[in-house]
Parts: C-alpha cells; sequence; structure tokens
C-alpha cells in the first residue's frame, strides 16, 4: 500500500490528535528530542546560551545550555539534528534532535559563528555522537559528520555508512510502521490513537 493510502498516514496528517500517552496536542509527524548528552551527569535543567556564546572563550567547566554542552572543560558536544528519509515520502523525514562531540576548535569556531547564520560554509566537522536512541542497538559513540547550516539552525548529522540499524536507516529510510514503533518505545504510543 502506497503511504498516501495508508488510513493511519492521512489521519496523522489531516486532523489534530491527542497523544494518548503524554496528552499533547498533535497534528503530522513530530521530532523526538534528547535534551542532554548521555555522558552529561548533572540536572537536566538548561542554561541559557549566551552563557557560553558571551563567555570570549572562557567556558566553564560544566554547562548545558540550550545548544551547548561542555563536561570537565575537556569535552565539547553541540545540539544537532539526524534525519531519516521517509520511505514512500522521500520528500518528508523524521528527525531525532540529537547530541554530538566536536574538537575544542570547531566548537570554538561554532561559537564564534553562532550568531551569524551563515554556518553552511564551515564543516562537515567529525564527531561522536552522544545519545542511545531508544529501538536500536547501542548508538552512543557512533562516528557522524557535523554538517553546520545556514540560517541559525541547528547542525544535521551524517552516520558513517556502517550496517548499524540507525545508519541504514538514514541512506535508505525509515517505514511509516517504524516511526510509529520508535514513538512508542519514547513513550508516545499512537497506534491506536490513529486507528479509531
Amino acid at each position: 500500500m502506497h503511504l498516501d493510502q495508508d488510513p493511519r498516514w492521512l489521519r496523522l496528517h489531516n486532523r489534530k490528535w491527542k497523544c494518548p500517552c503524554c496528552g499533547a496536542k498533535h497534528a503530522g509527524l513530530f521530532d523526538l528530542a534528547c535534551s542532554r548528552p548521555d555522558l552529561w551527569p548533572r540536572s537536566k535543567e538548561a542554561r541559557p546560551n549566551w552563557e557560553v556564546l558571551y563567555s570570549n572563550r572562557t567556558f566553564p567547566d560544566n554547562i548545558l545550555t540550550e545548544d551547548f554542552c561542555i563536561l570537565d572543560g575537556e569535552h565539547f558536544f553541540v545540539r544537532c539534528l539526524l534525519k531519516l528519509p521517509i520511505v514512500g515520502k522521500p520528500d518528508l523525514s523524521f528527525g531525532h534532535g540529537i547530541w554530538s562531540t566536536l574538537s575544542r576548535a570547531n566548537f570554538e569556531l561554532y561559537v564564534d559563528t553562532f550568531d551569524d547564520g551563515k554556518q553552511d560554509r564551515l564543516g562537515p566537522w567529525f564527531g561522536w555522537f552522544s545519545n542511545k536512541l531508544k529501538g536500536y542497538p547501542d548508538t552512543l559513540h557512533l562516528k557522524c559528520q557535523v554538517w553546520p547550516q545556514a540560517g541559525r539552525e541547528r547542525p544535521l548529522v551524517e552516520l558513517e555508512p556502517t550496517q548499524h540499524p540507525l545508519a541504514v536507516e538514514q541512506r535508505e529510510g525509515i517505514t511509516f510502521d517504524r516511526i510509529l514503533e520508535i514513538y512508542a518505545l519514547n513513550g508516545h504510543d499512537l497506534r491506536a490513537a490513529l486507528s479509531d
């Protein structure tokens, strides 16, 4: 069955619906997000970005903001987006907001250019995927490339082309059934709501 003929897909996009798990109202696909790198051992509460942006490279040893994380003064992370193309809908993607490491030099360059909106001329930069995603074998420390984007968009992550299931889905696409499974594993089991 073509995705445009799947009644669940049509319900997802043609009406607002209430998630039976979290109670939030949704319309269409939504991305999932990791609030911090998995190595961050402290509170999940993020500080404002300006505490890193205007630090004149005198970075705090330990800080988590909306877009930056520094751990022990030597591990540098940035918030990114991993996009998975949807099988049958190549113009759409399913996203995971994740974190990746950067070298200190690339982190400093990213911070220095954060407000100019022209970061697409930078990178790609090597990074280590810094989150474990539910529904996959261990994703922590997968090799990746971090591609800064223009217009103050978060960088995109491209996984090393291995046979890891997440890397395969990034190359070949993710099915709608798999998206629903991933949602359910992350506390948003929409299958019943889309089947009525």
